[in-house]
Order: structure tokens, then C-alpha cells, then sequence
């Protein structure tokens, strides 16, 4: 089901791992911002997540006044990572820039380099809060749930033994589910096409710039993240569950 004031909203439950595994389902999302829910949106989490809910915000101070968590009880967390991209496409276009899509997707490449180079310590808190033992779901999300929640997504996945070839899978089905849901004025088309979507090349700009500082995604989650392997193992238990025979 998808929900209709947060499309992006999703269960990482049910991708299996190499070793065997599957991602227990009910126990972590992610999201597009929470604060447009609907009645009908805020019976269906009810239902699926449970009354008792753990919301990670990645969004930055402005974001989080525009729209404000509305699910009743939640427990919100606020890890925010500022959305740099936005200002610098206004800049340069208040100055004139004629944009093309080759620029903004230049951008973009540079934003999710700073996501490992300047965001770690966001990432880590994230990683800090599902490895609490709680008995509530997580949720955790930035605006359209697309670039910080890809990204940290894409994290949580390596990190539970999921294949590269599935975390890109899931990191594109944000194309789908914002299908249509353009904000158009904000800025031109040429523009607004590719900021509200996403692409590989986008995460494969954070994966080269962890392998330029870290060697590899596993030294990143060591060294970067601080997930030890008595973490990492924590949140296999927490999270994966044996294949059903």
C-alpha cells in the first residue's frame, strides 16, 4: 500500500542476505517526510508499525518547521543534515545561471560526496539509535525520502548482508513512487527532473568517495560509522531472521 501524504514510505523488510537471511519485516522503514499524513495514512502505520513508533529525522531545521511529524506518540529523533543543494540551484539561478542537466546532476554527485565527507557523524547516530534496544519500529526519513534516506538505506542494507545488485534496486524504487510528484515552479524542468529523482551515478558518488577514504564500504562502517563487529551482530539479530523452509 502506499500511502498517500508519504509515498516514499516503505518496509525494508522481506530483501534477503548472502548468508542466508531476511530482513525481518515491521521493524525498519524508511520514509518521505511525515507531515502531510491522512487519516487513512495514519490507520494503515497503526496497523502495519503499531501504536508505539521510533522516528529518525535527517532533515534540516526549516524542514522540520515546515512539516512536522504527525504521527500521534511518535518518539522523534532530529539527526539533521542541511539540504546544501536546494540554496546552491537558487543561487545560481538568481545569478543567472542557464542550467543544464549535466550541472545539476554535478550537484547532486557533490552532495552525496558530502554525505560520507561532512554527514558521517549523522549516519552515525542513525546507526547508534536502531542499534537501541527498543521493542518500537523505526522510521527514518529526510523530505522526499530519496537522497539522506537512500543513502542511510543504503548503509543499514550492506550492512545486514544484503547484495549491491538489491540496495540498488531498492535506492531506484523511489523513481516509482514519486512518479508525478514534481514540484513544478520551484524550479524549471530541466532542473526539477533530475533534483526530484534519483540515479545511480548519484549513490555511486558516495560509494567512490568511501572508497577513496575508507577502502571499501565494510572499513566505512568500521571506522566512519563506529559499527564494530559486535554491532554489526547486534543488528543482524535485531533485524534478520532465518529463510522460512
Amino acid at each position: 500500500m502506499k500511502l498517500t501524504g508519504a509515498p516514499n514510505f516503505r518496509d525494508l523488510g522481506g530483501y534477503t542476505t548472502a548468508d542466508g537471511q531476511i530482513v525481518k519485516t515491521g521493524r525498519v522503514f524508511r520514509s518521505d517526510h511525515l507531515g502531510h499524513l491522512e487519516p487513512a495514512d495514519l490507520q494503515h502505520i497503526a496497523q502495519r508499525v503499531g501504536e508505539q513508533v521510533r522516528v529518525l529525522d535527517l532533515r534540516g531545521v526549516a524542514e522540520r518547521e515546515y512539516a512536522a511529524c504527525a504521527i500521534p506518540n511518535a518518539i522523534v529523533h532530529s539527526l539533521p543534515i542541511e539540504p546544501t543543494i536546494v540554496q546552491k540551484l537558487q543561487d545560481l539561478l538568481e545569478a543567472g545561471a542557464d542550467l543544464t542537466a549535466p550541472d545539476v546532476e554535478a550537484l547532486m554527485h557533490d552532495t552525496y560526496r558530502g554525505f560520507v565527507r561532512g554527514n558521517t557523524p549523522r549516519f552515525a547516530q542513525l546507526f547508534g539509535h536502531l542499534l537501541d534496544a527498543h521493542d518500537a519500529p523505526v522510521v527514518f526519513h529526510c523530505t522526499a525520502g530519496k537522497d539522506r534516506t537512500g543513502f542511510a538505506a543504503a548503509l543499514l542494507l550492506h550492512a545486514l548482508g544484503v547484495s549491491n545488485e538489491v540496495i540498488m534496486r531498492d535506492y531506484l524504487l523511489t523513481n516509482e513512487r514519486l512518479a508525478g510528484r514534481l514540484h513544478p515552479g520551484l524550479f524549471p524542468p530541466v532542473v526539477g527532473k533530475v533534483l526530484w529523482g534519483v540515479q545511480e551515478d548519484f549513490l555511486h558518488a558516495a560509494f567512490e568517495a568511501v572508497q577513496e577514504d575508507f577502502g571499501n564500504l565494510d572499513n566505512y562502517l568500521r571506522d566512519g560509522i563506529g559499527l564494530r563487529d559486535a554491532g554489526r551482530q547486534q543488528l543482524h539479530a535485531m533485524y534478520l531472521q532465518p529463510l522460512a523452509r
